[in-house]
């Protein structure tokens, strides 16, 4: 794997970061539904921007957003926080 800047940044390749994100995320969403956790509510004015798409007949991704969003709303935070805490301190 190259050491390019995109790669350090990220952690490894942007592609395969992004993948393990959303499948934490959807985990991490499951999780904390089971729960009973709800912050669907933060980003509530998302939901009426796109609700017209979902209108059109992608119902069947709904399940899939509310987990997606539910758990990245905990899981993109932390993994920013972790790559600021353990980011290279200079040269």
């Amino acid at each position: 794997m190259p050491n390019t800047t995109m790669t350090r940044i990220f952690g490894g390749s942007p592609l395969a970061v992004l993948g393990r994100l959303i499948l934490v995320s959807i985990l991490v969403g499951v999780i904390l539904s089971a729960l009973g956790l709800d912050p669907f509510d933060i980003v509530r004015s998302i939901e009426r921007l796109i609700r017209s798409i979902w209108n059109m007949g992608f119902d069947a991704f709904r399940w899939l957003w509310r987990y997606f969003l539910l758990g990245a709303v905990i899981v993109v935070p932390i993994w920013f926080i972790m790559r600021l805490v353990n980011a290279p301190k200079g040269r």
